[in-house]
């Protein structure tokens, strides 16, 4: 029962963290120093969940810390993540099918030994289980943590920068949008408004 409360735990944290993003959004940008933490703990608590998806933190993080700061939060989540997630599965990796999920893995992935840095790092760039599964397999299988934690980032940590840089791209061009935007309304509307000079009257 443990480890089914654990399981259910993060994912119904993952699940609020997604459901609720505008709000979350706007705590961390309001929230002063305490932003760092924040953001790096509800990316840990997502990306430790089964089945989540991080990239839209990833993304926000980019956009609110900026492409670096956005970056190293990130990292640091993840890294966060990894022990979290793994912990959790040590208790928990049975409740998922271990031989079903991995009879459905592709044949590239399988001439991997499992539980190896090698199937590791392939099975987490598959869409969808690969993360859940990898974590899960490194969990059953004894893994030692640091290698689970180093095949982990060295996927997710390259993935998660870029995602970073094109939150903090996407929000420069959407303000720049905006400013030539309104720069072309007001223009636009002062010229339409601008009353005609009064007459002179002549002599």
């Amino acid at each position: 029962m443990s480890a089914l409360g654990l399981l259910l735990v993060s994912f119904v944290l993952a699940a609020f963290v997604i459901r609720h993003r505008e709000p979350v959004d706007h705590l961390i940008r309001t929230i002063g120093p305490a932003a760092y933490p924040l953001a790096i703990a509800l990316f840990a608590l997502v990306a430790s969940a089964p089945f989540s998806v991080t990239d839209f933190l990833a993304v926000m993080n980019g956009s609110i810390f900026g492409p670096f700061w956005g970056s190293v939060v990130n990292a640091i989540g993840l890294v966060c993540a990894a022990f979290l997630g793994y912990a959790i599965n040590r208790r928990a990796s049975h409740l998922l099918d271990l031989d079903s999920a991995l009879e459905r893995v592709p044949a590239w992935v399988k001439r991997f030994r499992v539980g190896s840095p090698s199937f590791l790092i392939a099975v987490r760039i598959l869409p969808g289980i690969g993360g859940t599964l990898a974590t899960s397999v490194a969990a059953a299988f004894r893994v030692p943590v640091w290698i689970h934690v180093v095949t982990m980032c060295a996927v997710a940590v390259p993935i998660c920068t870029l995602l970073a840089v094109f939150g903090d791209r996407m929000t420069l061009w959407i303000h720049e949008t905006e400013q030539h935007a309104r720069a072309y309304y007001e223009h636009h509307h002062f010229r339409f408004h601008r009353r005609p000079p009064h007459p002179t009257s002549s002599p």
